[in-house]
């Protein structure tokens, strides 16, 4: 099996502790670099492991910063204690271009496409045994237009993992910040014909309530939806 983890928030420390003591070989796929999608990885136990094998992969960015260099950053006085020369594992960062196809071992493809974000962001789609699964997380849509880049990615994929910050009532409020609504992520899947639609990435200021709401609000217009809550396990 592959261990495959996306992006670094602060779940990650919760995955680093529930993984134990043994051996680790995992990649991380990080969609971009912003803090709440990288907070995580300094408190994930198994990088401090002298037994375990990383690579993290990150498309290159409009700001210029390679992988590595935003680590040391992110783990550099007087922002955090400990430097990043002090991960015991074997570490390699991978930087490419988004839109690059990385082809990892064992049969598992993964493709990438430009996401709509400040300072850039990269959307993936896994492919392994005739099942995919796409990874689309920061990104703000045009109303009324299909991205067209995020179409030609997910077309046809099991499933879709989608940033549902908001609800389309609310975007107008807040264009020019990065992120989509739920309604979108329906849209997106019902055109490129992908299977089921994970609603993720949501607005902090949404409560259970809301969100349970949401929830049956999305599966009435596409039965595929599912609002993604922590711990939930999918089997493809």
């Amino acid at each position: 099996s592959r261990l495959i983890i996306l992006d670094g928030g602060t779940g990650l420390r919760e995955l680093g502790q529930s993984m134990g003591e043994g051996q680790v070989d995992a990649d991380i796929f990080l969609s971009h670099t912003h803090y709440d999608h990288i907070l995580g990885l300094p408190f994930f136990a198994p990088f401090y492991g002298l037994q375990n094998h990383f690579r993290m992969w990150a498309g290159r960015a409009g700001h210029g910063m390679l992988l590595e260099q935003v680590m040391q950053t992110l783990m550099r006085s007087p922002l955090f204690p400990i430097p990043v020369e002090a991960f015991g594992s074997e570490m390699t960062y991978m930087n490419f271009n988004i839109g690059d196809t990385l082809d990892l071992d064992d049969g598992i493809t993964i493709r990438t496409t430009q996401l709509n974000h400040p300072n850039d962001a990269t959307g993936y789609r896994i492919e392994f045994d005739g099942r995919a699964v796409a990874y689309i997380t920061d990104t703000e849509h045009t109303p009324g237009t299909l991205d067209q880049n995020i179409l030609d990615l997910v077309r046809g994929a099991d499933a879709m993992i989608y940033d549902s910050t908001y609800c389309d009532s609310e975007y107008p409020r807040h264009l020019g910040w990065g992120h989509s609504t739920w309604e979108e992520g329906v849209r997106l899947c019902q055109e490129a014909e992908v299977g089921k639609l994970f609603i993720f990435h949501h607005d902090p200021a949404h409560n259970d309530t809301f969100m349970d709401a949401i929830g049956i609000n999305a599966t009435k217009i596409f039965s595929g939806a599912q609002v993604a809550h922590e711990g939930l396990t999918v089997d493809f």
